[in-house]
């Protein structure tokens, strides 16, 4: 068992394995030693945990979890690809969006929710660059989508 799939253990976290795109696009794509994840949302079991706005239906708590369920969701990609999350260098960059209503303005905080479980799992290769974007409304009415940029070895 590598070092980081004992710490996602120690954390309780099983990572799903993620199904095929159902649009155009892959869930990851690489070059040289980055790999760039696409937006992945809030789905357990391919159902969505939350569905709405940050500062309407959802609150930050319900925010963090679902930023969170993100991640988890990433981390599932990242496996799947590289077979062993060891291989990770570091988080890069972290792009999150948050559906969000007119005047919310805590997305940062949404965020967090996502930031410290990278932080959780990969300790100081965790801690990355990262923007927190409100938006109007994101597909399938999820309240949080994260694409994040990795650097890897071989």
């Amino acid at each position: 068992m590598s070092n980081t799939e004992a710490r996602l253990k120690d954390l309780g976290l099983t990572l799903p394995v993620p199904g095929e795109p159902k649009f155009s696009y892959l869930p990851c794509r690489r070059t040289g030693n980055l790999l760039y994840l696409s937006g992945q949302d809030c789905r357990i079991n391919d159902v969505l945990m939350f569905e709405g706005k940050l500062g309407g239906e959802l609150t930050i708590e319900q925010g963090q979890a679902a930023a969170r369920q993100v991640i988890i969701n990433c981390l599932g990609v990242l496996h799947a690809y590289l077979g062993d999350l060891d291989r990770v260098v570091q988080i890069v960059k972290m792009l999150g969006f948050v559906n969000s209503v007119p005047g919310f303005a805590d997305q940062p905080y949404v965020m967090n929710g996502a930031s410290n479980l990278l932080v959780e799992v990969f300790g100081e290769k965790g801690k990355h660059a990262r923007s927190a974007i409100g938006t109007s409304d994101l597909p399938f009415h999820t309240p949080v989508e994260i694409e994040l940029i990795v650097e890897i070895r071989d």
